[in-house]
């Protein structure tokens, strides 16, 4: 039987460092808005569990650039973070700060096990809850309207044909 091939990955990751959080530079290319029902389910989720994940961000000359992690950063304001150091340049950077919770997006989920887990978790804050509601419902995506592509063209109303109105 032939050997399958196993694909090789560069692992990217430098270090792990913790850092104040305000001092992570923001990307200027972040496309991501987060509304306020998210900012609260993350004050939730961060208040009863803490953090048990890290920002990702890159060196650069002003200091560590932000790639993912940027509410993280706004609500953690001057406490320590884990940051998880990469060594992308700039467009490796955008190329994961554009794919990267897309990625995440595409996974699908299995109704039954969500309930069944959503039947042992237990939340004190009340945002945290909505969202658990949202994700009981299959409702989830309510919380987190994606914004259109391109902005909608005004409508210009009614067209007026000034070509008749001159033919008097």
């Amino acid at each position: 039987m032939p050997k399958r091939a196993v694909n090789s990955f560069r692992d990217r990751v430098i270090g792990l460092r913790r850092v104040p959080a305000n001092t992570l530079l923001p990307h200027p290319a972040n496309w991501r808005r987060h509304p306020p029902a998210q900012n609260a389910a993350l004050r939730g989720v961060l208040a009863e569990i803490g953090f048990a994940d890290a920002l990702i961000a890159r060196e650069t000359p002003a200091g560590l650039q932000l790639i993912d992690g940027h509410l993280r950063r706004e609500v953690m304001g001057n406490q320590e973070v884990p940051v998880l150091v990469v060594d992308l340049d700039e467009a490796e950077a955008e190329q994961l700060l554009v794919t990267l919770d897309p990625l995440a997006a595409m996974a699908s989920h299995d109704q039954e096990a969500l309930l069944s887990l959503l039947e042992s978790v237990r939340f004190q804050d009340k945002a945290v809850n909505d969202l658990l509601e949202a994700l009981a419902n299959d409702n989830y995506q309510s919380l987190t309207p994606m914004p259109p592509l391109h902005e909608p063209k005004p409508d210009p109303g009614p067209q007026i044909d000034r070509a008749a109105e001159l033919q008097v």
